[in-house]
């Protein structure tokens, strides 16, 4: 992979919010598959199976959807109780229409290029504020 490919952002977020919209337009109503499993996803655990949770993100269902490009964020009603959600695109397996089944689902693989290079990133600060620090001394001057 080129370094300018590497550099590019991901295109989940803009074909997400481009197949949610038309979905939306064609009164279906759109579900988001979400790896549950993926750090920072904040879904209702007790909903999740086998690692992944299916919402129902329709307008009437949600409120103050945002799809920004790095996570969905909204807060839903589950068993009656209003709960925030966070699901980081990187969980994102797909989105599609309830009704027919058609949306798309990504490659799972992404975000993996972008996460290594977070994770080394994280490291290398880790490592500089590991360094030893020096014991505090006090001096007497005269």
């Amino acid at each position: 992979m080129s370094e300018q490919e590497l550099n590019l952002s991901p295109t989940r977020p803009y074909m997400a919010r481009a197949i949610y919209e038309w979905i939306c337009d064609n009164q279906l109503t759109p579900y988001l598959l979400v790896d549950a499993t993926q750090p920072n996803t904040m879904v209702p655990e007790q909903f999740i199976q086998d690692g992944q949770i299916t919402l129902n993100i329709v307008p009437h269902a949600v409120h103050g959807l945002n799809m920004s490009n790095d996570a969905i964020t909204f807060s839903a009603r589950f068993g009656g109780v209003s709960r925030d959600l966070y699901v980081p695109f990187s969980a994102v397996l797909g989105l599609y229409a309830r009704e027919n089944g058609q949306g798309l689902f990504f490659d799972p693989d992404e975000y993996q290029h972008i996460q290594n290079t977070e994770d080394a990133l994280k490291s290398d600060t880790e490592q500089k504020n590991e360094q030893p620090k020096k014991k505090p001394s006090l001096r007497l001057l005269d």
